[in-house]
């Protein structure tokens, strides 16, 4: 267990913060706040400068704070790097600091570049994979190999987002990779999982919509038995494939059936981490656009876009369909709202999904482009992109 950051709690309370209003004030979960003070986690960069204004310190006075005893920390690298010297003896204890580096580095995927991670999950992944070769039989193997499906789904997800969902080869192979040791292992649940983002490059990037409506529902198959949450997420992908095919009634049911499943998930459910309570309106909400169901699709991508806290690159997403929504229904300025919302969004995450999609919005955009407020805009986004 790592040491409390003391120091950061009492500033915390000094300034008259709890741990929820200063996750308000800052735009996260509190538990990200908590993971703060327990040293489990760090603010990223982004995040600090905001932090020390709230807390009413300079950088280097918040650094102070942020220190944490490293005993721990420099213990646990001790362990991996020597258990990389010496593989045959690698025990539960290093398999257990691998994954809190994995989940460490996952919890950031969704607020930065994934560019930025691509080096650091490679690693992790030519780590795990060597020492799950090496392990003797038995459990340690198995959680190590568990461990490898996770970084090889986590590498397939960073290098698609980072090439703005074009390189389908490269993010698939590490998909299927994920996917074979899921099956080696007898794991229903990392094999839907696998499958589904296996089914987001059919659907989403190769534009292949009955092969990702296959996939998904292949996972739905495999996950039925052992997660609610993926059985839901892939019924809810199903449904998206569904409308982009323009089968209402079969998406419609679809849409039905992953509420119901996504309504039992609890906190004992092998994929809960995965579902947050803005999927199904985030995914219904793009199901009704590619319907033409405009009132339907605006009600729930605009509470869904409400309900999204913090830099998140799926929110990019919300926001760029809530703007295809407002320039179909011709109406300018909600589209423009919600446009500058997405460009503002991309600025911190980078996010292939929500690249591509504010992209078809700009071209949309251009039934308008003699005015001021549309050039203005799409100024915004091409300067967003001359800066990456």
């Amino acid at each position: 267990m790592r040491v409390k950051r003391h120091q950061l709690v009492r500033r915390r309370r000094a300034v008259g913060f709890t741990q929820e209003t200063l996750a308000e004030a800052l735009g996260v979960d509190r538990s990200t706040v908590r993971r703060w003070e327990s040293g489990d986690s760090s603010p990223l960069p982004f995040q600090r400068p905001r932090l020390a204004r709230l807390l009413r310190v300079n950088a280097e006075e918040l650094e102070d704070l942020m220190a944490v005893t490293s005993a721990t920390t420099s213990s646990g690298s001790e362990r991996v790097g020597y258990a990389l010297r010496h593989p045959s003896g690698v025990d539960v204890t290093v398999a257990a600091e691998l994954r809190s580096d994995m989940e460490r580095l996952m919890e950031r995927y969704d607020a930065v570049p994934s560019a930025t991670l691509l080096a650091e999950a490679g690693q992790q992944l030519s780590k795990v994979g060597f020492l799950a070769e090496e392990a003797p039989a038995g459990r340690v193997r198995r959680e190590l190999c568990s461990l490898q499906a996770d970084a090889a789904t986590l590498m397939g997800q960073l290098i698609w987002d980072a090439s703005q969902r074009r390189d389908h080869v490269s993010a698939r192979s590490y998909f299927e990779q994920s996917l074979e040791v899921a099956r080696q292992l007898r794991d229903p649940a990392t094999e839907g999982h696998a499958l589904l983002r296996i089914c987001y490059v059919a659907l989403y990037g190769a534009n292949d919509h009955r092969q990702g409506l296959e996939l998904a529902l292949q996972a739905v198959r495999a996950t039925s038995s052992a997660s609610h949450a993926l059985t839901g997420l892939a019924l809810l992908h199903a449904a998206e494939a569904h409308a982009f095919l323009g089968e209402s009634s079969a998406c419609e049911r679809a849409l039905s059936r992953a509420e119901k499943y996504l309504g039992y998930s609890d906190g004992t459910d092998a994929a809960h981490g995965m579902f947050t309570p803005t999927h199904f309106g985030r995914l219904a909400g793009s199901c009704y656009l590619s319907l033409r169901k405009f009132d339907k699709a605006q009600q729930l991508l605009q509470e869904t876009a409400s309900g999204m806290r913090g830099p998140r690159k799926s929110r990019a997403i919300v926001l760029g369909n809530l703007t295809l929504t407002a320039i179909r229904r011709g109406d300018l300025d909600a589209a423009l709202v919600a446009f500058n919302d997405a460009v503002n969004e991309l600025g911190g995450t980078r996010g292939g999904g929500g690249m591509n999609v504010i992209f078809r919005a700009a071209r949309e955009l251009r039934a308008w482009r003699d005015e001021s407020a549309v050039q203005e805009a799409q100024d915004r986004l091409l300067a967003l992109m001359e800066a990456a």
